[in-house]
């Protein structure tokens, strides 16, 4: 892991919301959007607000490549689509212990699909 990989990770312990980007699969540009998160080891987890019917999420999967950005702590890693509903609901459950049952269930409309970044 380098450097930058390393900081990056220092400052996702602390803190409760990260900037994810992701290329569009029909512009070719980078689209930035903040994002809550869990980490754990190595393997942060991110959930889309709205499942697989998210816009970020759908970039994904044409463009696996996927920038993390801690305030300005940034690297590069690969997103793998988490798609087995025990895993995605493993991810929802850990979602909820960090941020509280009553946001996610404010904030995120469909449980369908859920992404692992590995960090190392």
């Amino acid at each position: 892991m380098g450097t930058a990989a390393n900081e990056l990770k220092n400052r996702l312990s602390r803190y409760r919301q990260i900037k994810i980007s992701v290329i569009g699969r029909k512009t070719r540009r980078t689209i930035t959007v903040p994002v809550w998160f869990v980490l754990e080891g190595n393997k942060l987890y991110l959930l889309p607000v709205q499942g697989s019917a998210t816009q970020w999420y759908r970039n994904v999967l044409q463009n696996p490549s996927i920038r993390l950005d801690a305030r300005g702590a940034e690297a590069e890693f690969r997103a793998t689509p988490v798609t087995a509903a025990k895993a995605v609901s493993s991810v929802v459950e850990r979602f909820r212990e960090k941020y509280g049952a009553k946001d996610v269930k404010k904030y995120y409309s469909k449980f369908d699909v859920a992404v692992l970044v590995k960090l190392d």
